[in-house]
């Protein structure tokens, strides 16, 4: 491809953040040249996997860093970067050939070389295999990582400034040698680094690093506009040129002291305007733009009120973000004009503050240049997100001096590591390896037995760092130890690891009690004799969408096995005509019936207490007539007498318990139930307690379950009032989580 011009930056001014920021690199003797000297024997025939030559991608960086204004020292640390990988202990030499902080830099800036050439081989790979790459992220997913990953090392921007002139070398690189280039690395140019560029007011980096990318990613809109731009080159550049002199002296003249500026439009900025505002090439106004910075806010609308008296305004493309400036800050009067010949003009006119702040401050924001509010396309950026970046700004703004040993990155509260696959992993800062585990699956997290970072053994519970590359061992079944949800011993940092933990346990918990249930119910089958029934069957009948779901209940004590036996035992079906017992009218108005029972209005009819509930005096009680064996007596609230009531109502007989005389003597069997944990002398105990309060146990029924004791009394009272005190007696015991009447 022919290489096509770009146009140069009139009066352009070279931003003085580099230099700022590089106070924590003490002054050394010629440190470039050394650092050369360092570097050569190790790199000079190396090539990186773009297949660049190591030394003279070094060498370009160098070069880069010089012309954005970065000092010998930081041009220096160029070397140094690319030698890292061909030393066993990189920081132990290195601090001991230059020192602690170029050793630490060096080292910081390889760490984020590795995970974003391990980040773009990844989506490299994945490009070129029609089955996705286990635990890899998709390409936009992967870009936004490496967008937070990079900023995650911006604590010091010498980090940030020297991966930017290495990926404006790469893309200088391809474009002089023609070979092919990877999809990915000119879309996270675009996406990523372009942006920050943008950001710091690195004008030189960002309008290259985007036309270059544009240029790879749509070459044929490139070189169509670049055509364009070179057709009107030489007749525009002398047009904007006589303007900006003739603006700038008509102005002096008038007693406003003022700069101007030309403001040439780059090709990715030009195709960016006509899409994002469906214009063709003609119709984009700022081809030929200039900028007018004065020294005050009334000198802005005193140069404005000049250049509207001398060309035609375009009444519809003017905004005064001096009296209403952008959410960002920005402040600036912007206006196009159409000249003598109707060729429009973008002209903007500032204060020298408002420059710097433009250029410099928080309007390098993404919200204004990247997405902005007329409409680009573009990824807007969230809100979270952008006020980081807002603050890294204003830091630097307010503190030019941001090193490792002064100020605090803004972006410490998270970590970015790879998987064996090259994918990355975003993780809250001090995360482990087991937090590792449950972000790329939470199979991974439960089996997760051990780990490797950067092919070391390390323990569960090391706290990751930025860049490391963690490999965790699992077995092919199990799940997480109790360990990890203990806050003071440090396995887990994660919320969303912790949640995952506690749901597995809490899982563990309803099996159990799911088997707990399942063999209650299974072994009153057997006592039944009615194992052949299908379990799911017979919880649909009890109103359970499923087995498990009746088996849940069971295990939790929560729904009595006697409705089992009700559903799997009905009720006799009802007498016929010739068999009801007719009664009679009462002689008296009361008579004592067979076993303490009162049957009121009724004579000479036999009663018996219903085994399934168990009445004892004081229970509110009732009766039923019954085919063949007289009365039935029911607790009043007992589930089978409410069932019989529904089928036959006119078979229910009002009963009450008789005078204190005639029961006196009379003892009631009752049921008991209790669940506790199973422990020696456990029964023992719970019997002790019926003795000491005089009632007589006639029958116990105990069953064990995985420590849990299931135990039923059959007790007989005189009064069922007495039984509260002595199940609250009981339920005090150790062990004994609950004792009620059944």
């Amino acid at each position: 491809m022919k290489s096509l011009p770009h146009e140069p930056a009139a009066n352009s001014q070279r931003p003085q953040l580099i230099a700022a920021t590089e106070h924590s690199l003490p002054e050394q003797h010629q440190p470039l040249a050394r650092a050369r000297s360092f570097a050569e024997p190790l790199i000079a025939s190396e090539t990186l996997d773009t297949g660049e030559n190591t030394l003279a991608h070094a060498d370009a960086v160098a070069a880069i860093l010089h012309t954005i204004g970065g000092s010998e020292a930081m041009q220096a640390v160029a070397y140094l970067v690319y030698a890292c990988d061909h030393l066993t202990k990189p920081q132990e030499v290195i601090a001991k050939a230059f020192g602690e902080q170029f050793a630490g830099l060096a080292v910081e800036t390889t760490k984020l070389v590795r995970l974003q050439r391990q980040a773009r081989l990844t989506q490299l790979a994945a490009a070129k295999t029609e089955v996705a790459i286990p635990m890899a992220q998709t390409a936009a997913s992967q870009t936004e990582s490496v967008r937070k990953m990079l900023l995650a090392f911006s604590r010091d921007l010498r980090v940030v400034l020297l991966r930017l002139a290495s990926r404006l070398q790469t893309l200088r690189f391809f474009a002089a040698s023609k070979l092919p280039v990877p999809p990915a690395l000119p879309r996270e140019s675009l996406q990523v680094f372009a942006p920050l560029a943008n950001r710091l007011g690195i004008w030189e980096i960002k309008w290259e690093m985007e036309d270059l990318s544009f240029r790879f990613l749509e070459s044929d809109t490139y070189r169509k506009v670049a055509l364009l731009l070179d057709e009107t080159r030489v007749e525009r550049e002398a047009y904007v040129e006589h303007l900006r002199t003739r603006l700038q002296d008509e102005l002096k003249a008038q007693g406003i002291a003022a700069t101007v500026q030309g403001r040439p439009k780059h090709i990715y900025s030009i195709v960016k305007k006509m899409r994002g505002k469906s214009l063709g090439f003609d119709q984009v106004y700022d081809i030929r733009a200039l900028r007018i910075v004065v020294a005050s806010v009334p000198d802005c609308y005193a140069a404005l009120s000049w250049v509207h008296s001398q060309f035609s305004p375009i009444t519809d493309e003017f905004d005064d973000y001096i009296a209403r400036p952008k959410a960002n800050g920005y402040q600036s009067l912007h206006t196009i004009v159409r000249d003598d010949h109707g060729r429009p003009i973008e002209i903007q006119v500032r204060t020298q503050a408002m420059h710097d702040h433009a250029e410099h401050g928080v309007a390098a924001h993404w919200a204004y240049k990247e997405a902005g509010a007329k409409g680009y396309a573009g990824v807007s950026a969230s809100s979270d997100y952008d006020a980081k970046i807002a603050v890294l700004r204003q830091l630097l703004a307010w503190e030019r001096d941001l090193s490792s040993e002064q100020g605090q990155g803004v972006f410490e509260d998270r970590i970015y590591v790879l998987t064996p696959d090259a994918a990355i992993v975003e993780l809250p800062q001090g995360a482990t390896a087991v937090d590792f585990a449950y972000s790329v699956h939470t199979n991974l997290g439960h089996r997760c037995r051990g780990a490797r970072v950067d092919g070391h053994m390390v323990p569960l519970n090391t706290p990751l760092k930025n860049g490391q590359t963690v490999e965790v061992t699992v077995v092919k079944e199990g799940g997480p130890s109790r360990d990890w949800l203990n806050p003071e011993l440090g396995f887990l940092v994660s919320h969303r690891a912790r949640a995952k933990v506690r749901a597995w346990f809490n899982a563990l918990a309803t099996g159990e009690t799911v088997a707990r249930g399942r063999e209650a119910v299974e072994k009153l089958l057997q006592r039944l004799g009615k194992t052949a029934i299908k379990l799911d069957d017979l919880a649909g009948q009890l109103g359970f969408n499923c087995a498990d779901d009746l088996f849940a209940v069971v295990g939790k004590d929560e729904f009595s096995l006697r409705n089992i036996e009700t559903v799997l035992r009905p009720p006799e079906p009802p007498p016929s005509e010739d068999e009801i017992v007719h009664l009679k009218k009462p002689r008296n108005a009361a008579q004592a019936g067979k076993g303490g029972v009162l049957v009121v209005g009724v004579d000479s009819l036999m009663t018996q207490l219903a085994k399934c509930c168990k009445p004892a005096p004081p229970d509110a009680i009732s009766g039923f007539v019954t085919r063949g064996k007289g009365v039935s007596v029911h607790r009043s609230d007992c589930s089978n007498l409410r069932e019989m009531v529904a089928k036959n109502g006119d078979r229910v007989i009002d009963v009450q318990w008789g005078t204190p005389k005639a029961t006196l003597a009379a003892v009631y069997p009752v049921d008991v139930a209790v669940q506790a944990q199973d422990r020696q002398g456990l029964l023992r105990d719970i019997s002790e307690v019926f003795a000491k309060e005089k009632m007589n146990v006639i029958g116990v029924q105990t069953q064990s379950v995985k420590g849990t004791a299931w135990m039923t009394f059959t007790v007989e009272v005189v009064d069922s009032g007495r039984l509260s005190k002595v199940l609250a007696t009981v339920a005090d015991l150790n062990g004994v989580r609950s004792a009620r009447r059944r």
